[in-house]
């Protein structure tokens, strides 16, 4: 098995809402939680057995306040939510967007960057709509994220399928991490046996 960690973040309820519809292929309507969850699915993916653990927030907008330090540590993927018909909640993705990646670049020049997938939630409801699908676009990439637009009231497929790219965006950072860490190895290998080989010579 390898274990893979998404973390979610919105103002509102749309992340549950999410969470749920890629569960369970049912819709809530209405879900406010005062708690933090934790979710877990097995799932077989390109011949692979994985367990995905999604982190969901309190959907509360007052508990909405983190500094995301322990997540940044802790997930190998970012899901930032949004609502198509409620600017602020835009203001608030972009803004957690702006933290993981500015955290990433000051921490580590080389290291590499978290998965994150920003998605426009509630585009049944584009009558309202207070955000335009090109903001959404240009704010991924501008921050080297995936987009796109859905539903999780009508959409079951299209949730299924942004779970599915994050995932394999994060599988794939496995492979160059692993590809690094491999390489280094044999540096440091070749290091040691022209240092001692060397002193050998020397002798």
């Amino acid at each position: 098995f390898e274990f893979l960690h998404l973390k979610f973040n919105e103002k509102c309820v749309s992340v549950t809402a999410l969470t749920v519809r890629f569960l369970t292929k049912r819709f809530i309507g209405e879900y406010a939680s005062n708690f933090e969850s934790i979710y877990n699915k097995h799932l077989c993916l390109e011949g692979k057995q994985l367990n995905l653990e999604i982190y969901d927030p309190c959907s509360q907008p007052q508990k909405a306040k983190f500094s995301l330090t322990s997540e940044l540590h802790w997930a190998d993927g970012f899901v930032i939510v949004y609502d198509i018909s409620d600017r602020s909640s835009f203001a608030f993705a972009k803004a957690l967007i702006y933290r993981i990646r500015e955290s990433q670049t000051s921490h580590c020049k080389r290291a590499l960057e978290s998965a994150v997938f920003l998605v426009g939630n509630k585009q049944d409801l584009c009558h309202v709509r207070e955000v335009g699908w090109e903001e959404g676009q240009k704010l991924a990439l501008d921050n080297r994220c995936q987009f796109c637009e859905l539903s999780a009231a009508e959409h079951s497929l299209e949730v299924e399928m942004m779970f599915i790219r994050i995932i394999k965006d994060i599988l794939t950072n496995f492979k160059l991490k692993e590809k690094r860490r491999s390489s280094g190895s044999k540096s440091m290998a070749k290091l040691i046996n022209n240092v001692f080989g060397k002193r050998r010579k020397s002798v």
